[in-house]
């Protein structure tokens, strides 16, 4: 088993379950849009919300009809774009490869939720400046912005002059 696949299933295996424990918590002990444990009073909070969009409510008030098709299809094809991703790393990026496996765990966990809700379970809720609220928000959530943040700082930590090895020309 090469080092990026066993990076890529560990961080799966750890972000996934998580995810869906972390929401399977959160359907047991919290009522649908009333119950709330506060964690730090008047910044971070507990609930139990339900998103039928995608990020910040996007599409929410869509036509269920189409809007869960729509959804899971994207998650899907999400699913696999990553998936293509991975297969084109060198076989010893480590950082490329936990990148790519919280967001694919995120997409995953996400698309799980979709399959059985018909939306996402959020219940991280942060309240910022003058009781702003930033939308309420999961693991995957988080593992998905996380993964792609590292991209981020992994394309700007990147030496632009440095060749693919694997390209090198024979002499």
């Amino acid at each position: 088993m090469t080092t990026k696949l066993r990076i890529f299933l560990a961080v799966l295996a750890v972000a996934l379950p998580l995810d869906q424990l972390t929401k399977w918590w959160i359907n047991a002990n919290l009522t649908i849009n009333f119950s709330k444990i506060t964690v730090i009073d008047g910044f971070f909070y507990i609930t139990h919300v339900r998103n039928p969009g995608a990020a910040f409510g996007f599409l929410r008030d869509a036509d269920p009809s189409w809007r869960i098709g729509f959804f899971i299809g994207v998650s899907v094809l999400a699913s696999f774009l990553v998936l293509g991703f991975f297969r084109s790393i060198p076989e010893d990026d480590r950082y490329t490869a936990t990148s790519l496996g919280l967001i694919f765990s995120g997409a995953v966990g996400n698309l799980i939720d979709r399959v059985r809700f018909h939306e996402v379970v959020d219940f991280l809720h942060f309240r910022l400046w003058q009781g702003y609220s930033w939308p309420d928000f999961n693991v995957a959530d988080s593992c998905i912005v996380v993964g792609v943040g590292l991209l981020m700082l992994q394309m700007f930590w990147a030496d632009p002059t440095q060749t693919d090895p694997t390209q090198a020309d024979a002499t």
